[in-house]
């Protein structure tokens, strides 16, 4: 049987690119976009997309039958920051979402779920730096115990109904193609933006916060990669460790002022700080590494060169 996927919140972050990169691999007839709403992207331009209620189960399995879905990407959810200002919603749409996903693996109406992690799912009392894969986990935002408590549902639908589900724990995500989406990290992509149009930028975390971050290329090969390695060497079914950067916004900055040098930056923490100074300053991934040979590709002046090479295409 061919496969055919469909991308749950296809117009996020996250989605926009994956799906982009998942019609290169598998044909743009073999692949269904979908999310809450229709977006002004090239998400639903380029294929088949549907509007679609991460939270409706029937929905998502009438859209499952009607295109013969075997692979499923559930990419939708409410991130860190805008999570904490909306703690029911996020955790109706963050865990019943996957519910339903696992669910329709469960019945063996789908073959394969991917859904993400995060590094969000550690706490203050996990090793700050080289965080383990299997360590102490005791998340404080809404995001973080949402994130958790999907993780251990995942490994117990595999264990217990052999649901193929796959997981990464993505960092912080640095992309010029889409926006962020609410998320604690989202400085790191803002600052471009700021850089390349006015030159200046003032960041909500302090100058010597470090957190794991990756380009989006890197991201979206993991999640491909994991997804098409063979079943026997996904030996983690609750969430793997991927890792490639680790900087503070003052390095930052100082990368960007390589290729922009009048470019300012000023701080003025807000209540991200607070869940950042909860996260890992750096990842140990040696795990993905040996099971299914995952490693990155960008290095923090890679990243900033494709960076503002193409936002200086796109906004000036």
């Amino acid at each position: 049987m061919s496969t055919k996927v469909l991308i749950i919140g296809a117009c996020g972050q996250i989605g926009t690119e994956l799906t982009t990169a998942l019609r290169k691999t598998y044909g743009f007839s073999n692949v269904v976009a979908s999310d809450i709403r229709k977006s002004d992207n090239e998400v639903f331009n380029q294929g088949a997309f549907e509007v679609l209620d991460a939270r409706d189960k029937d929905a998502i399995k009438a859209c499952v039958e009607k295109y013969a879905i075997t692979d499923v990407y559930l990419m939708a959810a409410l991130l860190s920051a805008t999570a904490e200002k909306q703690p029911d919603f996020a955790w109706d749409l963050n865990m019943n979402s996957l519910f339903h996903v696992l669910n329709l693996a469960k019945e063996k109406v789908i073959q394969k779920v991917f859904w993400p992690s995060s590094i969000a799912v550690f706490g203050e009392n996990s090793p700050k730096k080289n965080t383990p894969q299997h360590t102490i986990m005791e998340p404080s935002t809404v995001y973080g115990i949402s994130k958790l408590a999907g993780e251990r549902w995942c490994e117990y639908y595999h264990k217990n109904h052999g649901v193929d589900v796959r997981s990464i724990r993505y960092p912080g995500l640095i992309s010029w193609k889409a926006n962020p989406g609410g998320g604690t990290t989202d400085y790191a992509v803002e600052i471009f933006h700021e850089a390349v149009q006015k030159g200046s930028y003032t960041c909500f975390l302090r100058e010597d916060t470090s957190l794991p971050m990756m380009f989006m290329d890197d991201a979206v090969r993991a999640t491909i990669d994991i997804m098409n390695a063979d079943a026997e060497s996904v030996k983690v079914r609750s969430s793997y460790n991927i890792a490639a950067l680790s900087f503070t916004p003052k390095e930052l900055a100082e990368a960007i002022q390589e290729f922009i040098p009048n470019f300012t930056i000023a701080y003025a923490p807000d209540s991200r700080q607070k869940i950042a100074d909860s996260w890992p300053e750096s990842i140990d991934d040696t795990t993905a590494t040996t099971d299914w040979n995952w490693s990155h590709t960008f290095d923090m002046k890679a990243m900033v060169s494709e960076m503002i090479t193409n936002l200086q295409r796109e906004l000036v």
